[in-house]
């Protein structure tokens, strides 16, 4: 008899079904082997189940047993294979009876002892569990909060061990209750972080607000120590919160990735991802010989900031102008591709100079030639992406030392959220309704000049040299700081301070 049951592999950050076969003779020279295109973590599988199933008290099949993964083009990868391989092996001994194992995917990975580890893409597994009409899901203990929003549509069944798996699946112990959502949430407290920590900078935090509020990217630019990773940190802290369907796709990448800690849900605030400037292109895109999602994807719905932009390696940077375009990045390689999602706020910042000390008191020894090479780095055309430009100069003394009366992030919030509001109602059918995403179709409805707007424009690109691209994203912007405003038309006023956030596009002089 062969013993049969339903696994996961993820492809991306999406699960397949795999249907786990196990078939074992008792004649013949003792070996175990697992077929059906496995990597060394499957392979290494057997070792660990075999130590697991004796040290539980169970038997299992002697002789040749062969594991086959179908189907086979799709590769395996990982430990998350160990317990269905176990209950497998537990079946074919006939010390386990049970007809729920071809109802339930089951997932994780087993220590010697038989405790169940942690698996990636659980939330993925009981998405497709319930797209493809399973009545469940046998998963690690640690992953039970990941799975907690499919409780009212499937069957959810943490396992501390292999015991507690075995006891589950011949009915001798019901399903170990779940955590609630309010315990989920609760791992979601409130950042300490606040806007009012910002001493000056009334300009930047302007600039910041009409980022948020129709989700542009922004570069700030000024000397070190002028505030400006503290205004990018805090910039999550006045964005809206995040939806049900965007905590769903922010936390599937992340379950992907492996980045949830043990017992977290759901996440709560929107993503920031602040990498390094070492960061690989696989570590910043995504990819790698097994690919897997990058920081772009890991900011899915929140914000990728990096700090000290030109030090990056341009050829990486340049990688961003697809993505930000397209919401989505897509990882090709020999054996296929993947898409992840990358729909993100970028948020960009520099010095003036390669030693930072031009536009201090402090003398700046850098060449005119060496100053041009320190921000070419940064490229017209992924400039031309970034809607919003804004100088983040030395902070004054009085304003530093003197007492806190910038606005509190909880109050900045409410506006950003009322503009997105707007949005909302004025792209009904998009799924994400932001300014920053509007068509050139949406641009010619939505982002109507007057006369004189239409003027100030014609003269902002002529002078300016603004390219297409630019000039459309100087409409998105001022369509933002009108609806920041709740003005229903781009009144001349919108349109001019949309037009000083070019202060890279402005001539040199």
């Amino acid at each position: 008899m062969v013993a049969k049951l339903y696994s996961v592999a993820i492809t991306g950050i999406d699960a397949e079904i795999i249907e786990v076969e196990l078939d074992a003779k008792p004649a013949g020279t003792l070996s175990y082997k697992i077929i059906g295109l496995p990597d060394s973590g499957v392979r290494e599988a057997m070792e660990r189940v075999q130590s697991a199933i004796r040290n539980c008290g169970y038997d299992y099949p002697r002789g040749r047993v062969v594991a086959n993964l179908a189907p086979a083009e799709i590769r395996k990868e990982g430990a998350l294979y160990d317990l269905p391989l176990a209950l497998a092996m537990i079946l074919q001994t006939g010390n386990l009876q049970s007809d729920l194992l071809d109802r339930y995917l089951v997932l994780g990975e087993l220590s010697l002892g038989g405790e169940v580890r942690p698996a990636r893409g659980v939330i993925a597994a009981a998405i497709i569990a319930e797209q493809r009409g399973f009545a469940g899901l046998i998963i690690p203990a640690a992953n039970a909060a990941e799975a907690a929003f499919m409780r009212d549509k499937i069957t959810i069944a943490p396992v501390e061990n292999l015991t507690e798996a075995v006891g589950f699946i011949s009915g001798a112990v019901p399903p170990p209750p779940l955590p609630d959502f309010a315990q989920t949430a609760a791992m979601a407290e409130s950042s300490p972080l606040c806007f009012s920590d910002v001493r000056g900078q009334e300009a930047v935090k302007r600039a910041l607000e009409i980022a948020a509020a129709g989700g542009h990217n922004i570069l700030m630019m000024g000397p070190p120590g002028s505030g400006k990773t503290m205004c990018a940190q805090r910039l999550p802290t006045i964005l809206p919160d995040l939806t049900y369907v965007e905590a769903l796709e922010a936390t599937k990448i992340h379950s992907v990735a492996g980045e949830l800690r043990p017992g977290q849900g759901l996440l709560q605030r929107r993503p920031f991802r602040s990498p390094h400037h070492s960061a690989s292109a696989a570590g910043l895109i995504g990819g790698g010989a097994t690919p897997r999602p990058g920081e772009i994807s890991l900011a899915h719905n929140g914000v990728l900031f990096l700090d000290e932009a030109p030090e990056f390696p341009r050829p990486l940077l340049e990688t961003l102008r697809q993505p930000l375009e397209d919401g989505e990045i897509t990882i090709s390689r020999a054996a296929g591709s993947s898409r992840y999602p990358a729909n993100i706020m970028l948020v960009l910042s520099m010095n003036l100079c390669p030693c930072g000390k031009r536009g201090t008191r402090q003398i700046c020894r850098c060449s005119p030639f060496e100053i041009e090479r320190y921000a070419g780095k940064l490229s017209a055309p992924l400039l031309d992406r970034v809607d919003i430009h804004i100088d983040a100069p030395v902070v004054k003394y009085e304003e530093l030392r003197g007492r806190r009366s910038g606005e509190k992030s909880a109050v900045v919030r409410g506006r950003v959220t009322a503009a997105r509001a707007v949005q909302q109602a004025r792209f009904p059918q998009k799924a994400t309704p932001i300014n920053a995403r509007m068509t050139a179709a949406e641009i010619e409805k939505f982002c109507p000049l007057t006369a004189e707007g239409e003027a100030l424009l014609k003269n902002a690109i002529n002078r300016l040299g603004l390219s297409a691209r630019a000039g459309t994203r100087v409409l998105k912007v001022a369509r933002t700081i009108a609806d920041l405003a709740g003005a229903a038309a781009i009144a001349p006023a919108h349109l001019a301070e949309a037009i000083q956030y070019r202060v890279l596009d402005k001539p040199s002089e």
